[in-house]
C-alpha cells in the first residue's frame, strides 16, 4: 500500500504532527506501508518529533500572490503525486486550500480529508463578514467531494453534516503506568501562543483565581516564544510569580504527573490530544465548550468540567473548587482514567487500515 500524506508542515510540536508520526509509524511497522509526506516550504526540517527513517518526504516552495501559490500548489502537486502514484491521498491540512484539493487534483485518487479542527475554525481575531462567507461555502462543497471525510468523534461530524463520514478519533500515543498524585498545587497548560488557543483568556481567569489561591502556580508548555506578547500581558497582570512560560517538551507526560488540573481555554479544538493525555496521566480538566472538542472527551462534573464558552466567573468558580478540595480531584481524575481507555492505539490503527484497503479495493 503506498500512502501519500499532505500537511503544511510536521516540524512543530503540534497535535497533528504528533499524531501523524504515531501513525505512520504503526502503518509501517505493522502491515508494511510506504508512506510519502508532502510538505511545503520547508515544512519537514528540523522535526520537533521522530518519524520513521524510511518514510518519503517531499517538499513544495510556494510563494507569491494567492493566485501564483494556487497554481504553483497545482502544479507541483500534480507532478509530485503523478511520480509517486499513490493508492490513497490523505489530507492533514485544515487551511482553506485543502478544501479545493478534490478540485485540482485527478480523480484517479482516492481523497481522504481528516477534518482536524473545527470546521468553524477562526485563526484571527477580526475577519471580515465577506471573508466568513466566503471561507464557509469553500469548505462546504469541498467536504462533500471528498472520496471520504473522516471526523474524529460524533461531535465532529455532526458538525460537518455528511452522514457517511467515517469516525476514526486520535489515539492515545503513551500509557501512562503512573498517575499523577495531584498534591502538587500546579496547574498545566499546553497550547501554542495563538489566537484559537485563547491564552489570552486563560490570563484573565488566572487574574481572578491568583488572590484566593496565591500558592497555587500556573505552567505554561509551548508558548515561550521571542514574538509572543504573553509573557508582557502576564507582566501587566501582575502574574510573574505565579505564571511560568516554557518551550515545547517531548516528555510532556512528566510535567503532567507534576501537575493536579489541566486547563484548555481555546476559542477552537478539534479533538485535543492535551485533554486526552492529561487524562490518562489522572488529571481532571476543565475546559470552554468551544466547538467542537472539549465535548468529545469531557463529562461534566464526572470526569471534569465543561464550562460554556466565555463563562469566566463559572471558570472560575470550578477551578476555585478543585484547587480547595483534593478528594473532588482524585474522584474526576480517576474517572477521567478509565474515559480514555476506549483510544487505543492497536484497535484505531486497525480502523485506519481497513478503510485504507477499502478504498484501494474500491479504486
Amino acid at each position: 500500500m503506498r500512502l501519500v500524506y499532505l500537511v503544511p508542515s510536521i516540524n512543530n510540536e503540534g497535535g497533528v504532527a504528533r499524531v501523524l508520526s504515531i501513525k505512520t509509524q504503526q502503518l509501517m511497522e505493522r502491515w508494511g506501508y510506504e508512506i510519502h509526506i508532502i510538505t511545503q516550504n520547508n515544512g519537514h526540517n528540523a522535526r520537533f518529533y521522530a518519524f520513521h527513517p524510511e518514510i518519503h518526504f517531499h517538499d513544495m516552495q510556494l510563494e507569491g500572490s494567492a493566485l501564483s501559490f494556487l497554481l504553483s500548489y497545482k502544479k507541483q502537486l500534480h507532478n509530485l503525486l503523478s511520480t509517486i502514484a499513490p493508492d490513497v491521498v490523505v489530507v492533514s491540512d485544515n487551511g482553506l486550500k485543502a478544501f479545493l484539493l478534490p478540485f485540482i487534483i485527478s480523480k484517479k485518487w482516492p481523497i481522504v480529508f481528516e477534518a482536524h479542527g473545527s470546521r468553524y475554525v477562526q485563526e484571527q481575531a477580526h475577519i471580515s463578514a465577506l471573508r466568513l462567507i466566503v471561507e464557509k461555502t469553500i469548505k462546504q462543497l469541498g467536504a462533500k467531494r471528498f472520496t471520504k471525510l473522516v471526523s474524529l468523534s460524533p461531535q465532529s461530524k455532526a458538525e460537518w453534516g455528511l452522514p457517511l463520514a467515517e469516525i476514526i478519533p486520535n489515539p492515545l500515543w503513551f500509557q501512562a503506568f503512573e498517575k499523577a498524585s495531584l498534591q502538587n498545587k500546579k496547574v498545566i497548560v499546553v497550547a501554542r501562543d495563538s489566537y484559537e488557543k485563547g491564552l489570552d483568556r486563560l490570563l484573565l481567569i488566572w487574574k481572578q483565581i491568583q488572590g484566593p489561591h496565591p500558592d497555587w502556580i500556573l505552567e505554561i508548555y509551548g508558548a515561550k516564544s521571542s514574538e509572543s506578547q504573553l509573557q508582557t500581558t502576564i507582566t501587566n497582570l501582575g502574574l510573574t510569580d505565579s505564571v511560568l512560560l516554557f518551550d515545547a517538551v517531548k516528555n510532556i507526560q512528566e510535567q503532567y504527573l507534576k501537575a493536579s488540573i489541566c486547563l484548555m481555554t481555546s476559542r477552537t479544538e478539534g479533538f485535543p490530544m492535551v485533554i486526552l493525555e492529561a487524562m490518562e496521566s489522572g488529571l481532571p480538566v476543565i475546559a470552554y465548550d468551544c466547538p467542537i472538542g472539549p465535548r468529545t472527551l469531557i463529562e461534566n462534573e464526572v470526569n471534569g468540567y465543561l464550562i460554556p464558552d466565555g463563562q469566566i466567573n463559572l471558570f472560575v468558580e470550578k477551578l476555585s473548587t478543585l484547587m480547595d478540595h483534593s478528594e473532588l480531584r482524585y474522584q474526576l481524575g480517576n474517572n477521567a482514567v478509565i474515559s480514555v481507555q476506549k483510544y487505543q492505539l492497536e484497535p484505531i490503527m486497525n480502523q485506519w487500515n481497513d478503510l485504507f484497503t477499502k478504498l484501494k479495493r474500491n479504486n
